[in-house]
């Protein structure tokens, strides 16, 4: 199974409103078709009175394995509903790809 079906699939057991996983592994010094950077951003009630270093732990739970072996960057947007609203769905790039290994 893809990397990013995985992905989407573990985080249901958060219930979101809102769910979308953009990999974004092009954007990166990587082979094509890699599945090793990834965009976040899930609406959920579970994240209701959670700070924001609570919710991410909550979602790397979900995806400890993947962590470990498959996903090298994660940038996540973690939010409630109201949150959500609030950004009228909106959420930030991605930060630019520093090159990594090859940076100089």
């Amino acid at each position: 199974m893809k990397i990013k079906k995985v992905i989407e699939t573990k985080l249901h057991a958060l219930q979101p409103q809102f769910l979308e996983v953009i990999n974004e592994s092009h954007k990166h010094n990587v082979p094509v078709g890699s599945e090793s950077h990834f965009k976040v951003t899930i609406v959920s009630s579970e994240f209701n009175g959670k700070k924001l270093l609570a919710r991410h732990r909550m979602v790397n739970t979900l995806l400890a394995e993947e962590l470990a072996h498959s996903i090298h960057a994660l940038y996540l947007h973690t939010m409630t509903i109201e949150e959500w609203f609030e950004k009228s769905g909106t959420v930030n790039n991605s930060p630019p790809c520093l090159g990594g290994s090859t940076a100089k």
